[in-house]
């Protein structure tokens, strides 16, 4: 009995060192946010839960942010400093920051459009949306130049999303109530979607069969069909959404209320909602880090991200950002 006991002892001692040295699983990068409110670029250490450093941009930028595939560069339109559809100054540039030096390496200069959501594409070009020129611009990230311009056909083309394999886009046009959908390979409109009064964000699936924008007027998303390029069906919301994002494995669909600090989880096998998340004041945008384990929500008038665990649905960390907090990107280390 004495020996086995040893045996026991001997074994949990060989096992212990193995067991304890399982490391915490992590996805290096860094979680770029816009903050709106101070014209900033805040550089965010996820882990940690702390900001880096914060870059002053080159003017008064729109409130959304792309960063290039291996992680070097981030692309921040500079809009303006009014509303969409709304009276102010029209912003004309793209700011290039190198996210080594932490400086705007390089600022791209454009007609003075609104330039707003940018959105790096499967062919290594970068897409903004240009509102005033109703079209999204086409942007050669290795020479910054604009290499060409594609019509949405609708007035204050705001959002955008691509599909997975880059050859569909489909643009959230605020005022207009559309979406509309852009054949990226010929670079042309394909279709219009008349959705409602008035539409914000927009979403798309992992597989690009469904595309998802948030009508103003009514607590509901609506569901679009891209083989038909139809709205096919409506999921009821408690509260008039915002931000929409689908996780990476195409199960849920969560989407920002920002009058009632909720997110709400619908299940896209029966696209209803399942579940509320209580968040911080006025969410807005929402990004699934790349593991899928968890998803960054921008809370603009707490100058707060939620990180949530998309496993248990419990908020596990507040991060403390910038006035006005809403755009984000992930940027690979």
């Amino acid at each position: 009995m004495v020996v086995f006991a040893l045996m026991l002892i001997a074994s949990a001692g060989m096992l212990a060192p193995l067991w304890a040295a399982s490391p915490r699983r992590t996805t290096p990068g860094l979680l770029l946010i816009e903050n709106k409110g101070e014209h900033t670029l805040g550089i965010v250490d996820p882990e940690v839960g702390k900001m880096l450093t914060k870059i002053t941009l080159s003017g008064i930028t729109g409130h959304e942010v792309a960063a290039s595939p291996d992680g070097r560069f981030a692309y921040a339109p500079i809009y303006g400093n009014s509303g969409v559809g709304s009276p102010g100054t029209n912003g004309h540039a793209i700011d290039v920051i190198d996210l080594r030096t932490r400086r705007v390496a390089h600022v791209i200069h454009l007609k003075p459009v609104r330039p707003h959501c940018p959105v790096y594409g499967p062919d290594g070009m970068l897409y903004v949306t240009a509102e005033l020129a109703h079209a999204v611009y086409v942007i050669d990230p290795q020479t910054l130049k604009l290499v060409a311009s594609i019509s949405t056909e609708q007035p204050e083309s705001h959002m955008l999303a691509i599909t997975p394999d880059g050859k569909r886009g489909y643009t959230a046009n605020v005022g207009a109530g559309s979406v509309t959908a852009l054949d990226l390979e010929t670079r042309k409109p394909i279709a219009v979607i008349h959705v409602a009064k008035t539409v914000q964000r927009i979403s798309v699936t992992p597989d690009g069969r469904w595309v998802f924008t948030a009508d103003q007027t009514h607590p509901r998303l609506a569901v679009i069909d891209t083989e038909s390029n139809k709205v096919t069906r409506w999921i009821p919301l408690p509260g008039v959404a915002f931000g929409s994002t689908v996780t990476h494995d195409g199960r849920w669909l969560l989407a920002t209320i920002p009058k009632i600090d909720k997110i709400a989880v619908i299940d896209l096998t029966s696209m209803q909602v399942v579940r509320t998340v209580d968040v911080p004041s006025a969410p807005q945008e929402i990004l699934v880090r790349r593991d899928n384990e968890v998803a960054f929500i921008s809370c603009d008038r707490s100058e707060k991200v939620a990180v949530l665990n998309l496993g248990d649905w419990q908020v596990e960390k507040l991060i403390s950002v910038g006035r006005t907090d809403d755009g984000m990107a992930w940027a690979a280390r």
